[in-house]
C-alpha cells in the first residue's frame, strides 16, 4: 500500500539533525564522565608512580657524582645540576659525609632536613610520623612519611665513600586535586557539549535539509506530482542523488505521459473495433431486414406463378410486375451499398474539376421534373449559370439527387403551398447549394441520424416510394471524400438540405 504525504512528514520528527546533535551529546557526555572517572581512580596513582621514577632518577645522579669523587672536592658544575634537579622536581636533597657533616645541600632545602636525616642515622625518627614503606634494597629505601599535615615521599640511603643522604619531595593531596580536575573536566565538558551540539546541529541542519526536501520530491513523486525538482548544488553524494532523482523523476513523467497515449490510443482503438463491429452486426442485419422483404415477395408471387393461381392473364401481369419491381428494388440497393464501399474504403477515385453546378442541377431537374409532377409538387429554381466549383460532376449530381429524391417524396401541403425551392448561396469561396421542402419537421433526436446507414424516420414511407435508407449515407461519404461540409435543418414550414462545394 502507498503511504500517505502525511504518513511520511510524522516520519520526520526525529530528523537526523537531532539524531547526530544527541549522539554527539552522548558521546561528549560518556567521554567525560569516563575522564572524570578515570583521574578519580587512577590519577593519585599515577601522580604517586611518577614521583617515585624521578626520585629513582635523582638517586643515579647522586651516585654518578659520588662514583667521580665530585662530593670530596669542590666540584661547582655537579651542585649546580643536582640543584637545578631540586628545583626543577620540587625535591630537597641533603648529602651527610661520615662525620656527620653536611657535605651538600639543595639550594631549595627543606628546613631541618638535615636534623631528619640526623634522626633517621640515629635511628630516631620525627614525631607523630608514621611510615609506610615502598621500597627497599641494601641501599636505599623508598617510603611514604605521613604526618598530621603533610605527606612526602623520601628516599633514604648511603652511597660510596660512607655517604648518607636524603631525598624529601612533597606529595600534594593529588585525591583533591582530581577532585578539582574533575569538576573543571565537567564544567568544561559541559561547555564543549553545548557548543559542540549546536555546531552539529547547524551542520547537520545543513547535510539534512536538503534529504529532506528530497524526501518530499519522493513523497509528490508517489503521488505522480513530478513537477518539483532538487535545485541544490551540492558537490557531494546529495546532489548527486538529487540529480538522479530529477533524472529519474522526468523518465518517469515521460514513460507515463507515453503509456497514457498508448492507453488512450488502445483505448480509442477497442473503441474502434468495437464500434465497428457494432456497425457490421447493424448492417448486416438492416441488409438482411431490407433484402428479406424483396425476396419473400418474389419467392410468393414466383410460387403463385408456378402453381397457376390466376390463370387469366392480368393477373400474371401483375404478378410478373411485383416480380420485377422487387427485383429492381434489389438491383439498386445492392448497386447503393457497392457505390458506399467504394466511397468510405477510399478506392473510389475523385477527379476534381470546375464545372457549372448550375447547369448540373438544371440537367437533373429536365429528367426529374416528371417526379414532381406526378406527385403535385411545384418546384421553384432561379436558374444561375456560372456558379463554377470544384468538384466530381458526378457525385455532385448524386448528392443533389438524394437531396431532390427525398424532397419530393416527404413534400407536404402547407398554407403557402406544396413546393420545393432550390438556391443558392455564395460566400468565403464557398458555394452551399440548399433544397428546400414545404413539410414536417426532422424530429431533433434524428437530425444527426439522418446520416446513418439504414436510418429511416419514417421506415413505412420510405418503404412506401422504394428508399433503401442509405441515400443520405452516400451523401455523407461524397462529402467526406471531398472535404466539404452537409447538413440539414428544420425551417418554418418545412425541412432544408444543404451541401457546399469549393467555388475557387
Amino acid at each position: 500500500m502507498v503511504p500517505e504525504r502525511s504518513d511520511v512528514k510524522k516520519n520526520r520528527i526525529f530528523s537526523l539533525k537531532w539524531q547526530y546533535t544527541l549522539i554527539f551529546a552522548g558521546l561528549m557526555a560518556g567521554i567525560i564522565c569516563i575522564t572524570t572517572l578515570l583521574s578519580s581512580l587512577f590519577l593519585p596513582k599515577y601522580y604517586e608512580f611518577t614521583r617515585i621514577k624521578m626520585i629513582r632518577k635523582a638517586y643515579e645522579e647522586l651516585l654518578v657524582a659520588s662514583g667521580a669523587g665530585s662530593f670530596s672536592g669542590d666540584d661547582q658544575e655537579i651542585g649546580r645540576q643536582i640543584d637545578d634537579m631540586s628545583l626543577k622536581n620540587n625535591m630537597s636533597v641533603i648529602i651527610l659525609g661520615d662525620d656527620s657533616r653536611i657535605v651538600y645541600s639543595s639550594r631549595n632545602g627543606e628546613r631541618g632536613i638535615d636534623m631528619i636525616l640526623i634522626g633517621y642515622i640515629l635511628g630516631m625518627p620525627p614525631e607523630a610520623t608514621r611510615f609506610e614503606v615502598i621500597e627497599h634494597t641494601d641501599d636505599y629505601e623508598i617510603r611514604k612519611t605521613i604526618s598530621s599535615d603533610d605527606v612526602f615521599l623520601e628516599m633514604y640511603g648511603k652511597l660510596d665513600d660512607g655517604y648518607t643522604f636524603l631525598v624529601r619531595t612533597p606529595l600534594e593531596s593529588i585525591t583533591e586535586s582530581a577532585r578539582y580536575a574533575a569538576r573543571f573536566y565537567l564544567l568544561i565538558g559541559v561547555c564543549g557539549i553545548v557548543a559542540g551540539a549546536v555546531i552539529i546541529f547547524f551542520v547537520s541542519k545543513k547535510m539534512s535539509d536538503p534529504i529532506l526536501g528530497l524526501s518530499d520530491i519522493s513523497a509528490r513523486m508517489v503521488d505522480l506530482d513530478f513537477d518539483a525538482r532538487y535545485k541544490g548544488n551540492d558537490r557531494n553524494e546529495i546532489g548527486l542523488l538529487g540529480n538522479n532523482i530529477n533524472t529519474m523523476s522526468e523518465s518517469l513523467e515521460r514513460s507515463i505521459s507515453e503509456l497514457k497515449t498508448a492507453n488512450n490510443e488502445l483505448k480509442r482503438d477497442i473503441e474502434k473495433k468495437e464500434k465497428a463491429a457494432e456497425e457490421h452486426r447493424e448492417f448486416i442485419s438492416n441488409v438482411s431486414h431490407e433484402l428479406k422483404t424483396p425476396i419473400a415477395l418474389i419467392q410468393g408471387y414466383a410460387e403463385g406463378l408456378k402453381e397457376g393461381v390466376s390463370d387469366d392473364a392480368e393477373s400474371r401481369d401483375y404478378y410478373l410486375d411485383v416480380i420485377m419491381d422487387e427485383a429492381s428494388r434489389m438491383n439498386r440497393l445492392v448497386k447503393d451499398l457497392l457505390n458506399l464501399d467504394q466511397l468510405e474504403s477510399g478506392e473510389d477515385v475523385i477527379d476534381l474539376e470546375r464545372f457549372d453546378i448550375g447547369e448540373v442541377i438544371s440537367s437533373y431537374l429536365q429528367s426529374a421534373g416528371m417526379l414532381a409532377a406526378d406527385a403535385g409538387v411545384k418546384i421553384i429554381y432561379d436558374e444561375k449559370n456560372g456558379n463554377y466549383v470544384w468538384g466530381d460532376p458526378f457525385k455532385a449530381e448524386t448528392v443533389f439527387a438524394n437531396f431532390f429524391s427525398n424532397a419530393v417524396h416527404y413534400c407536404k401541403e402547407t398554407p403557402a403551398g406544396k413546393y420545393i425551392k432550390i438556391n443558392t448561396e455564395s460566400r468565403d469561396n464557398i458555394l452551399r447549394v440548399c433544397v428546400y421542402n414545404t413539410g414536417d419537421h426532422i424530429p431533433e433526436e434524428s437530425l444527426e441520424r439522418l446520416w446513418d446507414k439504414f436510418y429511416k424516420v419514417d421506415k413505412a414511407r420510405t418503404r412506401e416510394y422504394g428508399g433503401s435508407g442509405i441515400g443520405l449515407s452516400i451523401v455523407k461519404a461524397i462529402q467526406a471524400s471531398i472535404g466539404r461540409d452537409y447538413g440539414v435543418y428544420n425551417t418554418e414550414g418545412g425541412v432544408t438540405f444543404w451541401f457546399e462545394l469549393e467555388s475557387k
